[in-house]
């Protein structure tokens, strides 16, 4: 009986052939990588970048900083404890991060969390991103670190029929985040207010009833976690779109003003963020930005940025507080720099990355401004940095004549 089981088997060809591939990454320079479909089908192209987090893999996909990219995870098991509603970044639960897709190493678990309200898979297709499990991350990771971030098309066909030579064409032909803006794709359309607070073990997230402090939030992706903190932090917040004007933030009579995260060349959102910004800096308005709001921030005060070659993706980036002697462990996310070099003299380097000495903060040395390249909300990640909101307070509670509370991370 064995050997006529074993017949059998050698005369199917079938049961010798290697699974059809149902989904690829094909990168720019015709680079094909095969993998097995998760989430939604179709293809989408963008730039392809690694992020080294272990946990909050649902906090990365709806970041809209990554809003352009594809993102691999380095950290092989992704999925494992599903996902829910409360750990969206999105600011508008409904509507889409921005994020290409994804690629993982291993194939999605079962849910292992007693949170998790839905599978990963599921939820992938939920909100239209296609991924690609069964991929060599390591390999993936040392091609960008060694070429940089590369662009791609990302595809998933169930049964498994791809145009390979139109999507070599497509990611050959896509043109890159430089010069690109894509804070309109991710900002809100209308003004509203923030009142939720951070998540508490046992309560889930809490109300600010009682806010002191006036705050006008610029949304370029803004996360919600960052809101969270601020309406922690004592203040009333009013989130405005990127394109509000100068005019526009300033008639809100905010007590201090803060920048978002964003994804994209902030040189092109720059072209009509930073003359609004630069009303802002005039009115000695309290000024803190973070990601590509600092960007934005250093070229308002004359500074340039850069795209970097491999970008900083990940919750484990150690950043020196220059002013403090500190050093912390960051969430970092973006593929541009400012330049420390073109900073005027009227600019303090605050920050700088312990992991290639790029620059990660300033402030202006006589106004009240003052901004970091990373995540100091984390979510996901450390919350060594959430101190930075406390400083924010503090630089307005100076301009009310109060006194300063101390810094806590």
């Amino acid at each position: 009986m064995a050997d006529t089981m074993l017949t059998d088997a050698i005369t199917d060809d079938n049961a010798w052939a290697e699974p059809k591939p149902t989904a690829l990454l094909v990168l720019a320079d015709g680079t094909v990588i095969e993998g097995r479909g998760i989430g939604a089908t179709g293809r989408a192209v963008g730039e392809v970048c690694f992020n080294t987090a272990m946990t909050g893999y649902q906090e990365i996909l709806t970041d809209p900083s990554y809003a352009g990219q594809i993102i691999t995870f380095t950290f092989p098991h992704i999925g494992n404890v599903g996902t829910n509603d409360e750990d969206i970044e999105t600011v508008n639960m409904a509507s889409a991060s921005g994020v290409r897709g994804c690629v993982i190493k291993t194939d999605i678990t079962d849910p292992s969390n007693y949170r998790a309200l839905r599978n990963f898979d599921a939820w992938l297709k939920a909100r239209g991103i296609i991924g690609i499990s069964g991929v060599d991350t390591r390999a993936l990771t040392a091609l960008i670190r060694a070429r940089g971030m590369p662009n791609a098309v990302i595809a998933h066909a169930p049964d498994g029929d791809f145009d390979t030579a139109a999507l070599k064409a497509e990611a050959a032909s896509w043109p890159g985040l430089v010069g690109m803006d894509l804070a309109p794709d991710v900002t809100t359309g209308q003004t509203f207010r923030w009142d939720e607070t951070p998540w508490v073990w046992g309560k889930g997230y809490g109300r600010e009833t009682t806010p002191v402090h006036k705050v006008v939030a610029i949304d370029y992706g803004i996360k919600r976690n960052i809101l969270r903190l601020l309406a922690d932090a004592g203040c009333e917040v009013t989130v405005l779109p990127a394109t509000a004007t100068g005019e526009e933030i300033l008639a809100h009579k905010p007590d201090g003003v803060f920048l978002s995260n964003g994804p994209g060349d902030p040189a092109a959102t720059g072209e009509y963020a930073v003359p609004a910004i630069r009303e802002v800096i005039a009115a000695d308005v309290p000024l803190f930005g973070i990601c590509l709001g600092h960007q934005m921030l250093g070229i308002a005060l004359g500074g340039e940025t850069r795209k970097m070659h491999q970008g900083h993706h990940g919750a484990n980036h150690p950043v020196k507080d220059l002013t403090t002697g500190k050093v912390e462990i960051t969430s970092m996310n973006h593929g541009f720099a400012v330049d420390s070099a073109s900073l005027p003299g009227t600019v303090e380097e605050t920050h700088v990355s312990l992991f290639d000495g790029s620059n990660c903060g300033l402030k202006v040395k006589d106004k009240p401004i003052f901004s970091v390249q990373y995540h100091p909300e984390a979510s996901p990640g450390p919350r060594d940095s959430h101190y930075l909101f406390t400083r924010f307070v503090n630089m307005i509670r100076a301009r009310k004549g109060e006194d300063a509370l101390p810094e806590q991370g």
